[in-house]
């Protein structure tokens, strides 16, 4: 979409505009401009003007491409749908899965600015900055897996505690070139809001991955990934954001290979050494 491509042209009030369009796409685009306009905290004029620097002719041509874009998804062939759907009937659980889950991918994909994906790439290869990984209650498990891939690959990566008493500690050591991942969904916690806005005041970078509504700390991210989360259950989905953090991943391996390759081998060698994955039985 040309809103991402033309990002960085943007003023700080035009660029308001585009996150509440981004976090709430395509509805916060299809209500009036005066709505638009409240959402963001800005003028109707700033809206006027963002939508002819994004390449429209006015809010009602920008509209109008949104609207179109919507028709395209819809119109997409029944065979796209039916792709990795489960042998069972439509209404079964696991095809209502299927269908959610491969919605979200599509539409979080469609959003994400690859400029910005590789912004974060590469911070996250560079070995001089320390980078402290931490999830909320659902998203724990994410900042894991994360941490996990991460600190093989290179040094300097901490997966911080899930007791918040102990996070000034951690703060402590962070400054100019530290960099905070957090992990943020609905029902959004209000700790890692407060340790977001600590490590911004330490001028750390601060990377988010969150849902398509956004978490608090959106507004104090430098890097900020917006994937999809509802599915048919009481539970949100975190697959778009595995994408995301698997796709990350391999890009920052990819970018330090030979560094991380000589780790990979270094540790596989202990795990050889002390033989923890031995057959006792």
């Amino acid at each position: 979409m040309r809103i991402q491509e033309r990002m960085e042209t943007l003023t700080p009030s035009e660029r308001q505009i585009v996150s509440v369009l981004l976090q709430d796409y395509p509805v916060a685009g299809l209500g009036s401009i005066t709505e638009l306009a409240r959402s963001a905290g800005v003028s109707t004029p700033t809206v006027i003007r963002t939508a002819r620097k994004l390449g429209f002719d006015g809010f009602p041509d920008m509209q109008g491409a949104i609207r179109e874009e919507i028709a395209a998804q819809i119109k997409e062939p029944i065979s796209r749908r039916d792709a990795g759907r489960a042998n069972a009937r439509d209404d079964h659980t696991l095809n209502q899965f299927a269908d959610a889950v491969s919605s979200n991918i599509r539409n979080t994909l469609q959003r994400l600015n690859p400029d910005a994906f590789d912004a974060v790439v590469k911070i996250l290869a560079d070995p001089s900055r320390h980078v402290y990984v931490a999830g909320g209650r659902i998203t724990r498990s994410n900042a894991d897996y994360f941490f996990n891939h991460l600190q093989i690959i290179r040094p300097n990566v901490t997966l911080m505690s899930q007791t918040p008493n102990v996070w000034p500690q951690y703060l402590l050591d962070m400054g100019r070139k530290s960099v905070l991942v957090l992990f943020d969904i609905r029902r959004y916690e209000t700790d890692l809001a407060k340790l977001a806005k600590l490590a911004k005041d330490r001028d750390c970078t601060i990377v988010l991955f969150t849902d398509q509504w956004g978490s608090p700390i959106s507004r104090l991210a430098d890097h900020c990934f917006h994937a999809l989360v509802e599915a048919p259950s009481s539970w949100d989905s975190t697959i778009a954001i595995m994408l995301i953090v698997e796709a990350l991943i391999a890009d920052v391996q990819a970018a330090r290979w030979d560094e991380s390759k000589g780790r990979i081998e270094e540790l596989e060698s202990m795990f050889g050494k002390t033989r923890l994955f031995r057959n006792l039985g």
